[in-house]
């Protein structure tokens, strides 16, 4: 028979020895677990890829609002640096629009068939590009 560990007492009745067995075992199953995680390379790999996705993710999170930061501030010190009469006039130009977008919304709503109201995203889409078109064509011509 093989001596216990040093560090383990030795068993003092049957029971006890049936319990350092069961433990024993126990740890060794976890044991032969841990190598066999080890081992297992596709999983590992698949782990890793997983953590590069999400490290990558938040880079990319970062990157977009540092990006969106800058851009806030270059929008704010152009829109600083442009005389009080432009942003007047892009003020107008913008409750223009909005004004129109509101009666083009009020004459869809009168005399438009349910059927075109059905795509009414689309076309409302499309309301709005003629409008900002012809907007820059006056705008253009007037300028």
């Amino acid at each position: 028979m093989t001596q216990p560990p040093h560090d383990e007492p030795t068993a003092g009745s049957p029971e006890e020895l049936r319990e350092q067995v069961e433990r024993t075992r126990h740890e060794l199953g976890d044991t032969v677990q841990e190598l066999a995680d080890r081992a297992d390379v596709k999983a590992r790999a698949r782990e890793k890829a997983v953590a590069v996705k999400e490290q990558a993710g938040q880079k990319a999170q970062a990157w977009r609002g540092q990006a969106m930061a800058k851009a806030s501030d270059v929008a704010h010190a152009v829109e600083e640096k442009l005389p009080e009469p432009v942003k007047q006039k892009g003020a107008a130009a913008a409750q223009g629009a909005k004004e129109k977008a509101a009666q083009a919304e009020q004459v869809w709503q009168d005399k438009a068939p349910e059927q075109v109201r059905d795509h009414r995203a689309a076309l409302l889409a499309g309301a709005g590009a003629l409008i900002v078109a012809v907007l820059l064509i006056r705008r253009r011509r007037n300028g």
